[in-house]
């Protein structure tokens, strides 16, 4: 029998097998996966038939850059509002003329 396998957290492992995390717990709660835990965090046993270790990297680091991807176009959008908002204040702080007072 081959025992040659990966411990993935359950986010990595519901990533590659496509199902929600609350279905791994529950299956490991029902003892369906084999699991252990460390420092209070589960990890699930995968055997390398099933999940190719490099297909798995590639799968996580294409989700990872998806969710930086994300990140930083929200903060792009937030920056693009932002400087809006301060040209808008420049244009408007700009001063009225000074009245005219006779001496």
């Amino acid at each position: 029998m081959n025992q040659e396998g990966i411990w993935l957290s359950i986010l990595d492992y519901a990533n590659v097998k496509k199902v929600s995390i609350s279905t791994i717990r529950r299956s490991i709660k029902s003892g369906h996966i084999k699991y252990k835990e460390e420092n209070g965090k589960y990890f699930i046993w995968t055997r390398e038939i099933t999940v190719q270790k490099e297909e798995l990297a590639l799968k996580l680091e294409v989700e990872f850059l998806k969710k930086r991807n994300r990140e930083l176009e929200e903060e792009i959008n937030d920056l693009k509002m932002l400087l809006s908002v301060y040209e808008h204040n420049a244009q408007a702080e700009t001063l009225p003329p000074l009245p005219e007072i006779e001496l």
